[in-house]
């Protein structure tokens, strides 16, 4: 069934409706903490005996894994349902924005996965679907959506990825632009790639940007998103030619919901890379392959590369994108994001 019906069951995930997930080792029946209240989870599980799946970096928070664990995003853990864990304190369990206000009492228990693949599946799936990565677990039971884990590997994979139209698109940094919208059939996300400039046999000045509502529209302060695409445009827009590819990996590839959650952490003390790790994901999910596939629709297969974050050349170049220079982007810290910087530059490795 592939992509679609990982699609599917994102859809119902999002919907609070219950979903089946399968893999070699066997199957879980399943239900988003984020998506049950009182009626649906009675309905979901009547006798009150589904556990708790939630990642270890969440779990060693309740003490019931090691930080060794706790690195891998995709690493469940089980949680031993109790009488009184409700969907409240099931919320409080997956949500880590809640901590203060609402202190986890415990004692929580962890207990052995009978299928360790499927609960790896089901967590990579939430962080598609946008939502928390944790579920209330069960084995049998009517679902809403079936979904195996190859599928679920199969919605994350660009190969279907192709141009559904392109379009003249006059902007500030050059009135000749061009606009490209991409497209797949699997899954809703359009990315798009904004040429500038008149194409020739050197290799283009590329910046890949990933989406972000909060600093590329709203101009937030506590990142340096918006700055770093406005200056992009007009670093490609002063070469020969260029190309801005925007993908919609909003949050570092947590979505939208989440990375406000991350906000929300920030708030109460954690820097961007704990609040990720806190929130159950990796500290970078974004999925430079989508940007090497849009690059070969393309025809391009060398650039010039505008980042201060060395990973996005290894990962570019691992997804088959020669990457023949790096160009860095120059800009003042303000009040707000001084940290954040100084996070990106001390944790993972940015050159500011």
């Amino acid at each position: 069934m592939g992509a679609r019906a990982a699609a599917r069951a994102i859809d119902a995930l999002r919907r609070g409706w219950p979903v089946r997930v399968r893999a070699a080792d066997g199957a879980l029946r399943l239900m988003a903490v984020e998506g049950a209240d009182a009626v649906t989870l009675a309905g979901f599980d009547p006798a009150a005996k589904a556990d708790i799946l939630i990642s270890a970096a969440r779990a060693q928070t309740l003490k019931l894994a090691n930080q060794l664990a706790a690195a891998d995003p995709d690493m469940p853990v089980l949680v031993a349902r109790a009488p009184w864990i409700d969907t409240d304190v099931a919320t409080a369990m997956s949500d880590p924005v809640l901590d203060l206000a609402s202190p986890l009492k415990g004692p929580f228990m962890a207990k052995p996965l009978a299928a360790p693949l499927a609960a790896k599946a089901a967590l990579r799936l939430a962080r598609l679907a946008g939502i928390l990565p944790a579920y209330f677990a069960t084995v049998d039971g009517e679902v809403e959506a079936e979904v195996g884990a190859a599928d679920v590997d199969a919605y994350d994979d660009a190969v279907h990825l192709d141009i559904a139209t392109r379009a003249r698109l006059p902007v500030s940094a050059s009135e000749t632009a061009e606009i490209i919208a991409f497209r797949s059939p699997d899954e809703p996300r359009e990315h798009v790639a904004l040429i500038v400039g008149q194409r020739d046999s050197s290799p283009p000045v590329i910046r890949l940007h990933s989406e972000c509502l909060t600093g590329d529209v709203l101009g937030s302060l506590k990142c340096d998103c918006g700055p770093q695409l406005h200056e992009a445009l007009h670093q490609i827009a002063d070469s020969t030619w260029g190309i801005l590819l925007y993908l919609r990996q909003e949050g570092r590839g947590i979505g939208l919901v989440n990375k406000l959650r991350a906000y929300a952490l920030q708030d109460q003390g954690f820097d961007t890379v704990d609040a990720n790790v806190r929130l159950g994901f990796a500290i970078d999910a974004r999925d430079f392959s989508v940007a090497a596939r849009m690059l070969d629709l393309l025809g391009v297969g060398e650039v010039r590369l505008l980042t201060n974050n060395p990973n996005k050349v290894t990962g570019l170049e691992a997804a088959g994108i020669k990457v023949a220079e790096r160009l860095p982007i120059i800009l003042p810290a303000n009040p707000h994001n001084e940290r954040y910087l100084a996070t990106k530059r001390d944790r993972t490795g940015h050159q500011l």
